[in-house]
């Protein structure tokens, strides 16, 4: 019996990887993590279960009909699993249709780069080097976790760092912080994760250092649980929403009670006599005082005031999360953090100033490596069509219609084919309903995936893509010093291939094969990136073995040079020599390009904007209950949702919804009890759970739970397994970003009746073989 262990990476976390004969048998944390996540655990028994995707695979209506037009039928019908060699004549032949009857900005390429925490075998940089090398695609921009902030960052402090990276470390929280105020708070459930990979999970360790060196660490959300895990922590509720008003009402108190520093606003910052005007009250009529922003977010007014005068008295950490940006106007509560901190006058101090995303990932608050690690180039789209990602819905729907997007008026492409490699947008878009019916109106949709989730069953052609175990990579990800060999540690399941390979197969149907391979197989590449990155390291000062020695040992841990570090830090200390690269080469609390879009939306200054379902909304009654969809706690997004760990969340087989016990016994709800969360949007099932830790009038579902309509062909029928993005809204932050707005979203919850109808999620389709495939003749 052949046995092995390895260490490999994912985007959970690293671990031991134990395989007896080809098959998987074991998964335990790196003995290097202090604070492991058990979601590797769901691997066991997924990735040799029923639900992969065993063999290249084809709806039977497209195998066998005119693919000249939309289709109503993706939705819940048999697949005809064909041959490798046919599968790839017949998507090159339908590459080469579209290409040659519309053109290249008729491909989407579809991807959102989460596939594998592998650096070669990277989803999104296969699929966008492939369909570059044949004339392009259109594609897409911003992240759906935090694209309001990429667009308004860059306005406001010239770049997304202290989004993205070069955060403030948590050595200078630790030692300097005397109070951490964390909007939206520091959910330990989304420190697990990071984008290429964890090697040390240290953020819990890091926030109860602080506690522990006399800092006070304040919950600001309507969810007690936000806080981090076994930290001491108070908890400041407040609706939904709500968070600017309070950052306003903070100003307020600092500019009236003249604690705001005039020296830091007029040395480092632009535009504050605008903003002090409207906080004021002296632009609309109405002060954005204390007064106000209670009656807005239930927060007291002396808590408001008592808040205000401590953080300025007290070294002060302003902490963001991502999540409030994911909602109406998201734009705003980040532009009114840096205002409250540029009042407070502590930005570019060690344990001062503000970041976004702690605790959002693992990696904010590490130290940068000081250098780039290489990625596989994507080559030149030549391609100018794109989209804002969140607006795929609408591209597919309204094809030629315009929209506006960060200053510039756009169009929507037509978009005829539909190509998606790594990623689940039945997990991530929101108005799932809406998306089903854009869904029927490309001509052709193509799904790399390992498993049937719901976007491979709404697909035309499915190809089955490895998971990582399964081929060889490089992981070196971003903040992080370990770098692992990820050798294949299990056979190929079913026919499974990488993507790399099946990019190289079409890429020869279509003359391109040297200019997508450049000669160089998986390997070849593999060593390749791990050149380069040898290169960039020592031209930080850092050393990396011969890649010979790094792959026999498995990994490589190598010395950081960078160790600490105070976002803005350089431009405090010299803001001429460090200028940002605002027009200003300031902070501009003011941005007059902003202001020149004309965006009523989103004008020139942080503002209170009120959410579109909100208070005085005629939705407010029929639907009274505000829905907080957050990232959830048992897997990363929608992956291993099939898992052990998943599962073992679930409440009688569905999402747990969370609510307050007062909403509950209102509507005679008890503890597991299957309910309905509906609005207009659509309706789900999920299994009730009573906590005090959420305020009432909210109630909580996270994402993850694969789609899973009770009627596939029946246009929104009930969702059986709890998943939230069947209720959020389709409609952008605003006119300025246009990301998602999902967490501003109204629902109503109701005892369910009747029979309970089982979850079918975890179910493959139908599948069939047939042979001839007479459908073939449509191609020639």
């Amino acid at each position: 019996m052949e046995s092995r262990t390895l260490l490999t990476t994912l985007h959970w976390g690293t671990y031991e990887v134990s395989a007896e004969n080809g098959r998987l048998v074991g998964v335990e944390p790196w003995r290097g993590d202090p604070d492991p996540s058990p979601i590797g655990q769901s691997m066991l028994g997924t990735v040799h279960g029923k639900l992969r995707v065993a063999r290249p695979a084809i709806r039977r209506s497209w195998l066998e009909g005119d693919r000249s037009g939309p289709s109503d039928r993706r939705s819940d019908e048999p697949f005809v699993e064909v041959p490798w060699e046919t599968a790839l004549d017949i998507v090159a032949a339908e590459l080469g249709r579209v290409r040659s009857a519309h053109g290249n900005s008729a491909i989407y390429a579809g991807s959102y780069g989460w596939a594998s925490a592998g650096r070669f075998h990277h989803a999104q940089s296969q699929v966008h080097r492939f369909l570059n090398t044949i004339g392009g695609y259109t594609g897409s921009v911003l992240s759906y976790s935090y694209g309001a902030g990429e667009i308004v960052l860059p306005h406001v402090l010239g770049s997304t760092d202290a989004l993205t990276g070069n955060h403030s470390t948590w050595d200078g929280i630790e030692q300097h912080s005397k109070l951490i105020v964390a909007f939206g708070g520091l959910p330990w459930r989304n420190t697990q994760i990071q984008g290429g990979g964890s090697a040390r999970h240290e953020a819990a360790a890091a926030l109860c250092n602080a506690v522990g060196n006399g800092a006070r660490l304040i919950n600001v959300s309507p969810v007690r649980d936000d806080a981090p895990r076994g930290v001491e922590t108070e908890w400041l509720p407040l609706r939904p929403n709500s968070d600017t008003a309070v950052m306003l009402a903070l100003c307020h108190v600092l500019i009236s009670q003249r604690l705001h520093d005039e020296t830091f606003l007029a040395r480092y910052c632009t535009g504050f006599e605008i903003v002090r005007a409207y906080v004021m009250g002296e632009t609309d009529g109405q002060p954005k005082n204390p007064a106000w922003a209670a009656a807005l977010s239930d927060v007291a007014e002396d808590r408001i005031v008592a808040l205000a005068r401590d953080m300025a008295a007290k070294r002060t950490m302003l902490m963001v999360s991502w999540s409030l940006q994911r909602a109406d106007h998201g734009e705003q509560p980040y532009w009114a953090a840096i205002t409250l901190a540029a009042l407070l006058g502590q930005v570019g101090l060690p344990g001062g100033g503000f970041g976004f995303g702690y605790s959002s990932t693992n990696g904010a608050g590490r130290p940068e490596m000081g250098f780039r690690w290489p990625s596989l180039s994507q080559g030149r789209n030549p391609v100018t069509d794109f989209i804002p990602v969140a607006r795929v819905a609408d591209m597919l729907l309204d094809p030629g219609g315009s929209f506006d997007f960060n200053g510039a008026s756009l169009n929507y492409p037509d978009v005829r084919l539909v190509y998606w490699a790594g990623g689940n947008p039945f997990h991530h878009h929101q108005d799932l309903n809406r998306l089903v019916e854009a869904w029927q109106r490309p001509e052709t949709i193509i799904v790399h995936e390992p498993f049937w989730t719901a976007t491979a069953r709404h697909a035309d052609i499915v190809l089955p893509v490895t998971t990582p175990l399964e081929r060889n990579d490089l992981a070196f990800s971003n903040r992080e010093n370990l770098v692992v060999a990820m050798k294949q540690a299990i056979d190929p399941v079913g026919e499974a291939r990488d993507d790399y390979r099946i990019f190289a197969g079409l890429a020869a149907r279509l003359g391109v094969r040297e200019a997508f391979t450049e000669g160089r197989d998986a390997e070849a590449w593999i060593r390749l990136l791990y050149d380069q990155a040898r290169e960039n390291a020592h031209a930080g000062g850092v050393d990396m073995p011969p890649f010979e020695r790094f792959w026999h040992d498995g990994h490589a841990e190598l010395i950081r040079r960078i160790t600490s570090q105070t976002f803005l830090g350089p431009f405090r200390s010299d803001p001429e020599r460090h200028r940002l690269a605002t027009p200003s080469g300031r902070i501009e609390l003011y941005s007059s390009t902003i202001d020149g879009f004309g965006y009523d939306d989103c004008p020139g200054h942080a503002v209170w904007r009120e959410p579109r379902e909100w208070l005085g909304s005629s939705l407010a009654g029929r639907f009274p209950l505000h829905l907080l969809s957050p990232q959830p706690a048992d897997k990363l997004h929608s992956q291993y949702d099939h898992g052990s760990v998943s599962r073992a969340g679930k409440v009688s087989d569905r999402a747990p919804l969370w609510m307050n016990p007062a909403d509950a016994a209102a509507r005679g709800i008890l503890d597991g009890t299957v309910v309905r969360v509906f609005n207009d949007r659509g309706s789900c099932l999920a299994g009730a759970v009573l906590t005090d830790g959420l305020i009432p009038g909210v109630v909580q579902l996270p994402t993850g739970a694969w789609f899973d309509p009770s009627d596939p062909g029946q246009a929104h029928s009930l969702e059986k397994h709890g998943n939230p993005n069947v209720l959020t809204p389709d409609r952008g932050t605003s006119r300025l970003a246009q990301s998602p707005t999902c967490n501003s979203t109204l629902v109503q919850v109701s005892r369910f009746t009747g029979a309970v109808p089982p979850v079918t999620a975890f179910d493959p389709p139908a599948t069939v073989t047939v042979s001839g495939l007479p459908g073939l003749k449509h191609l020639s």
